[in-house]
């Protein structure tokens, strides 16, 4: 299995370590803990793709024992000089150490698949991890929906690459953070929700729950696409 290391960049990592749950990222979180109240029984949690702590730290706050794992030493050094009592560990460039972890009640993994350019190595990386579900294990995969690069938001804007349009899976689009000092274009790899279905079928996952979360006119932030538009796909999961 191999991962892009899309966050070896000190400026990158520092930027993004200073993230929060601002704006549209709100509502990729909001809904996480309703979810795993209702699919998940057992404490034990990977974070897989944890990239400075974020997702592990709201992990812990909701009562799991987790461990945090990623590629990127850079995004590491951050998530440990912010949480020093937290666990966390560095899988390698092809995540070989990945099944060397106990066996988890849960993994949640956080815009990762975002970052993972082929259908295959997407694959790869979804059977690696059932293999690290404990019996009645879930994993919950959060990432990016198609529609987050084609319209604007409280967080994010994409007006600048039209070409987004015409992406389909598997092909790059950008879009820039508007809540980070760093305005460089972020560089993801777009995925239909058809495709996930299907390597989620392939990997031997069965999927239990597709959650798309929307803005509500009532909440403090201010909302551009996201009461329309849902920004977010989490996707539940068990082994079949």
């Amino acid at each position: 299995m191999s991962l892009d290391n899309v966050y070896a960049d000190a400026f990158r990592a520092s930027s993004y370590a200073a993230l929060e749950f601002p704006g549209t990222y709100y509502l990729a979180f909001r809904d996480v803990p309703a979810l795993l109240g209702k699919h998940v029984v057992g404490t034990r949690a990977l974070d897989f793709g944890c990239g400075a702590g974020r997702s592990t730290r709201f992990l812990r706050s909701l009562g799991f024992c987790v461990v945090g794992v990623d590629i990127a030493a850079d995004m590491l050094a951050h998530a440990r000089e912010r949480d020093p009592d937290g666990d966390y560990r560095e899988v390698g460039e092809n995540g070989e150490r990945i099944a060397q972890l106990q066996p988890v009640d849960v993994i949640f993994s956080a815009f990762t698949f975002d970052n993972v350019p082929a259908l295959e190595r997407k694959l790869t990386i979804l059977r690696e991890l059932a293999g690290r579900l404990a019996p009645g294990g879930k994993l919950v995969n959060l990432v990016s929906s198609p529609e987050i690069y084609v319209h604007e938001w409280a967080s994010f804007t994409t007006r600048e690459f039209p070409e987004n349009r015409n992406a389909r899976s598997g092909d790059s689009v950008k879009i820039v953070m508007t809540d980070v000092a760093d305005r460089r274009p972020v560089i993801d790899v777009v995925c239909s929700d058809a495709d996930y279905r299907e390597l989620y079928d392939r990997a031997g996952l069965e999927l239990l729950e597709t959650h798309r979360p929307l803005g509500r006119p009532d909440e403090p932030q201010r909302w551009v696409s996201e009461t329309t538009v849902a920004p977010w796909s989490l996707y539940v999961l068990g082994k079949r």
